[in-house]
């Protein structure tokens, strides 16, 4: 939680808040966090967040992503949204523009995420071991992208789906890799638009470079 980003120096979380909290369109920002790090993350945001009692609350996190986005989902469910934007905390590099996309496309379409077509040809495995494995198909860059964050949704739809994915997941061991394949199964298609590179996930520390 402590990482930095940007010239400025703001903690990851900061940097990811703070661009949503820019939006005038934006009213609550939830941040899932582990029991008990409530105060650790706070003190990550700037001050003028950090203080904010009204803007800014907290979902105490799951076992894996989805469940700690559901939790998330249930802590809203008072204030009652009509919309909701579900973002990678660790893509502090969001800008104003693309959040401001999608929210007026989730308005239009009721599910939309931002993407970026593949610049590498991809290829499905059929096994695959710690050195080694063997290619089952030669997929069609052409038709296939990346996914970013973040996700807009309609609120209610988006609780039920992820109140029956929960289900699915007790009942089957499945796991869902992100939102939009919890609406895409359970509710109907997911819009798109052009993602931006720039809005990249910290998965290594390198990427903090």
């Amino acid at each position: 939680m402590p990482s930095s980003v940007g010239k400025e120096q703001q903690s990851v979380l900061g940097s990811t808040v703070t661009a949503f909290a820019s939006c005038p369109e934006i009213g609550l920002i939830v941040i899932a966090v582990q029991n008990g790090e409530e105060d650790a993350a706070r003190s990550c945001l700037p001050l003028e967040l950090s203080e904010s009692q009204d803007r800014i609350i907290f979902a105490i996190g799951g076992p894996s992503r989805r469940s700690s986005v559901y939790n998330a989902l249930l802590r809203l469910k008072d204030y009652k949204p009509t919309h909701v934007l579900i973002h990678d905390g660790a893509r502090p590099w969001i800008k104003r523009p693309l959040i401001e996309e999608i929210i007026k496309g989730t308005i239009r379409h009721g599910a939309i995420i931002p993407v970026l077509p593949l610049v590498e040809t991809p290829k499905e495995l059929e096994t695959l071991t710690r050195n080694s494995g063997f290619i089952k198909t030669h997929l069609r860059r052409a038709a296939l992208c990346t996914a970013q964050t973040p996700q807009g949704f309609s609120y209610p739809e988006i609780l039920k789906a992820h109140e029956k994915a929960a289900e699915r997941e007790k009942q089957e061991g499945f796991e869902y890799t992100d939102d939009a394949e919890v609406w895409g199964e359970l509710i109907g298609r997911v819009a798109v638009i052009p993602g931006d590179p720039e809005n990249k996930k910290i998965t290594y520390p390198e990427d903090l470079k």
